[in-house]
């Protein structure tokens, strides 16, 4: 992803004759100096944001790009979650762009079984990442079609981003799949409208620019589909959410499973 450079810093002459003139007396770094510490500065960063701390620096970024993830929101959120579904975070499956990252970070808690649906290619994945798919934990697969889960086989349903490149034709029969296969619900990650822009990138790799939609537009298809909101789950996350001081960056909703 390119990034733009950060524009130099600018220098202060207007400030006063004082000023100026105890400036002129200060000696100059040497050039190369400046040159040295530029490019550590571009190291370290390229060093943190390939390290698995750099999520949140490159979520920030993202945002101010316009190239906003729910994703790295779903890390963000985790710890809440585990406080409103209690044992239903032991057992998950994560849907979406960049599951790995996501299966990696729920694999480090302790008696947690995560598995992760990958909906597009991974061909620029790092070794972690296809380490998790050479052993069947992310699966790659299209989720225009059911999953290949019996029903009930997760607790919980995580997606994050995969929806909001979904038709209306596809999204019918995506979603009640997730239902489907979730025992105690589905939780819903997606971005507010505006929130991304439309990117030439995203059409050739998700072969549809982003629709984000409102909270209205969702509330309607929720019950379109027959789809029900699950009420108890949302109050215990908003609650656990606010002694968390966790405020989302994208539209959570909590989903019944299919009875």
């Amino acid at each position: 992803m390119s990034r733009r450079p950060v524009n130099p810093s600018r220098r202060y002459g207007d400030a006063g004759g004082g000023a100026a003139l105890f400036s002129l007396s200060k000696p100059r770094s040497p050039p190369f100096l400046s040159i040295i510490l530029t490019i550590l500065g571009v190291l370290l960063i390229v060093a943190y944001f390939h390290s698995g701390s750099g999520s949140a620096l490159k979520n920030l970024v993202s945002r101010v790009e316009g190239d906003f993830s729910c994703t790295f929101e779903v890390l963000r959120a985790l710890p809440v979650l585990k406080k409103a579904y209690g044992g239903g975070i032991h057992k998950v499956l994560h849907v979406g762009p960049d599951s790995c990252s996501v299966i990696a970070n729920l694999l480090k808690e302790e008696e947690t079984e995560a598995w992760g649906v990958e909906p597009y290619d991974i061909e620029d994945a790092d070794a972690n990442c296809k380490r998790l798919v050479r052993n069947g934990i992310v699966r790659v697969a299209d989720i225009k079609f059911p999953l290949p889960y019996r029903p009930k086989s997760f607790p919980l349903v995580i997606v994050s981003d995969a929806l909001d490149y979904l038709s209306p034709r596809y999204l019918n029969k995506t979603l009640p799949d997730f239902a489907r296969v979730s025992a105690d619900g589905v939780v819903v990650f997606t971005g507010f409208p505006g929130q991304r822009k439309a990117k030439a990138a995203d059409v050739s790799k998700y072969g549809r620019a982003a629709k984000l939609r409102s909270s209205t537009w969702w509330a309607r298809y929720f019950v379109q589909t027959s789809l029900e909101e699950n009420e108890a789950a949302a109050k215990k996350f908003s609650s656990a959410a606010e002694k968390s001081s966790y405020t989302p960056n994208c539209q959570i909703f909590h989903l019944r499973s299919y009875r």
